[in-house]
């Protein structure tokens, strides 16, 4: 085995690298995530008012106004 002088020398450069891939996962999940649960667009024309109740007129023919 032997023993390794470059250890010490490495380890800095060792655990700055090891931080970095966890910082990119960590990115990684939180923008997959970001993703996943991004806001809902909706169309402003098929939009029903918040003033309004939904109806079943409203479920079954979508193209009323």
């Amino acid at each position: 085995m032997g023993i390794h002088y470059t250890y010490g020398a490495n380890k800095n450069a060792k655990l700055m690298e090891k931080k970095a891939k966890r910082e990119k996962k960590l990115a990684e999940k939180r923008a997959k995530k970001q993703v996943k649960t991004g806001p809902i667009k909706v169309e402003d024309e098929k939009a029903i008012p918040i003033d309004q109740v939904i109806t079943l007129d409203h479920l079954t023919n979508p193209n009323k106004k």
